[in-house]
């Protein structure tokens, strides 16, 4: 194991070198938040493509491979799905509007700032608890790796993540990710894929030793598929953490088309994460736990080294979604909650020093509370759950309508916010976590409630739905977060 251990190594030393290098970069709030909007396609891609495949894509999805066979791929595959609608739908138009939250998206659609802080609590929520599931996963790695006690894990793989995201913001995340992109590449998809694949017998060995289920494409069933459809590809067009990657596009051309290469790249990642937990099942037929699928073909069958660079591209995974999670919790507790309470709107300018070192602490103050957070919580799956819940029941709608539906008004937005958010959380109370009733009638009310409290409400201000159209254009309006450059 000293070459595995010497691979982790310089790889999580080369992620701190990263991030004190972004900290050279990182010198604006625009710079700090969001690359200075300047990523080009090759980079874009691949660092889309690294905030949304996670820890739950990798692990969780060899686990689903193990536990339901082909199937399995469904929600890792939603979540490409997502990604693609994204890109070729909403990413234009989200990349042009040139803000850095969700929540500055439905001050400029609805007017008066009154939609921003109730849809910032809602989606901080969200951004935590993402942040945290990501959080948790480091306790399975470096279980493996080092046969640590659990705390220790989450503490040290933890403060690596806050450590260079503090440091250089969205740059050093951005340099991060690029290399994890490229570890999980070759780690899982190079690598493990091939390898489980022959471990197993091939495909005709592997068809032969399992149930014919297990290569049935619907296998995991109709309505477990309709669930991931609404949680993971909805929630990709929606959270924040996707839509600050939106943000550091160079153009909308590149949100557009390096965000489909990403979406695609899922897919791939979806089927490659399923046939590994197949074979998984052939070499290890009787498992305690379906998530020990990875961590146990990865230790008993590659070779030294490779396992240390397949452990490395699992910690990508793990490294990339929390980091993520985290630069995007933090920028909506400072720039849509905070910002607000102290009354100045987040729109200091963006030169302005003060703002990249308030950000900087920011990001601290919440990697603290997400390590805290993941240590007194043990159940991954359920945390992921309520935070998608949250945020597709509380957020879908209001977001979307305004992209789509002129007619929507702040009060529909409001009503949609609240009445969406009560129903998923009394729900989950009342049905338990893991139901599919939370966000199947928490999304029916959101609707009901947006479009009902819409009509029966004077329509957006003529000035307002104005200066929207001309944000979504591309061209500056008073109502701009931040200038924009002429290059642009």
């Amino acid at each position: 194991m000293a070459v595995d251990y010497l691979v982790i190594v310089v790889y999580l030393a080369g992620m701190l070198a990263m991030g004190w290098w972004g900290m050279r970069r990182a010198r604006s709030k625009s710079e700090f938040l969001v690359a200075g909007r300047r990523l080009g396609p090759a980079m874009y891609s691949g660092t889309m493509a690294a905030i949304v495949l996670g820890g739950a894509s990798t692990i969780g999805g060899v686990g689903l491979g193990y536990q339901y066979g082909l199937s399995g791929a469904w929600m890792v595959f939603t979540i490409g799905l997502g990604l693609l609608a994204l890109s070729v739908f909403f990413s234009a138009r989200i990349a042009r509007l040139k803000v850095y939250t969700v929540s500055e998206m439905l001050d400029l659609r609805y007017g008066g700032g009154r939609a921003g802080i109730i849809s910032g609590l809602v989606m901080w929520a969200y951004t935590l608890m993402l942040a945290v599931t990501s959080t948790i996963a480091y306790a399975t790695i470096f279980d493996v790796l080092f046969d640590i006690n659990r705390t220790l894990a989450i503490v040290l793989g933890g403060s690596i993540v806050v450590a260079y995201s503090t440091l250089g913001g969205m740059w050093s995340i951005t340099l991060t990710d690029m290399v994890q992109f490229v570890v999980k590449t070759i780690g899982v998809l190079l690598l493990l894929l091939p390898i489980a694949v022959v471990k197993a017998g091939g495909f005709a060995e592997m068809k032969a030793q399992l149930p014919t289920e297990y290569f049935d494409p619907l296998g995991i069933g109709g309505e477990t598929i309709f669930t991931y459809v609404l949680i993971y590809t909805f929630g990709m067009l929606i959270g924040q953490d996707i839509w600050q990657r939106v943000f550091t596009a160079r153009s909308d051309r590149t949100a557009k088309w390096g965000g489909t290469i990403a979406g695609t790249y899922c897919l791939a990642y979806a089927l490659a994460g399923a046939v590994i937990g197949t074979a998984a099942k052939v070499l290890y037929p009787k498992l305690g736990s379906a998530d020990d699928a990875f961590a146990t073909i990865v230790k008993d069958e590659l070779p030294m080294g490779v396992r240390g660079l397949v452990l490395a591209a699992a910690l990508a995974a793990v490294m990339s979604t929390s980091s993520g999670a985290l630069i995007a919790c933090a920028t909506v507790a400072n720039n849509d909650i905070w910002s607000r309470l102290r009354g100045t709107g987040g729109n200091t300018p963006a030169g302005d020093h003060d703002e990249v070192k308030g950000n900087r602490a920011f990001i601290l103050l919440m990697g603290l509370a997400v390590i805290g957070t993941a240590i007194a919580i043990d159940n991954v799956v359920e945390a992921l759950t309520v935070a998608y819940n949250l945020l597709v029941g509380g957020l879908l709608v209001p977001i979307l309508g305004g992209l789509v539906w002129k007619r929507g008004t702040v009060y529909g937005a409001l009503a949609s916010v609240v009445v969406g958010g009560v129903a998923v959380v009394v729900l989950m109370a009342t049905h338990g976590v893991l139901a599919n009733e939370p966000v199947y009638y928490g999304l029916l009310a959101s609707l009901a409630a947006y479009v009902v409290v819409s009509l029966a409400t004077p329509a957006t201000d003529a000035a307002v739905l104005a200066a929207w159209r001309e944000r979504l254009a591309g061209r500056p309006a008073e109502l701009a977060s931040e200038p924009v450059p002429a290059s642009q």
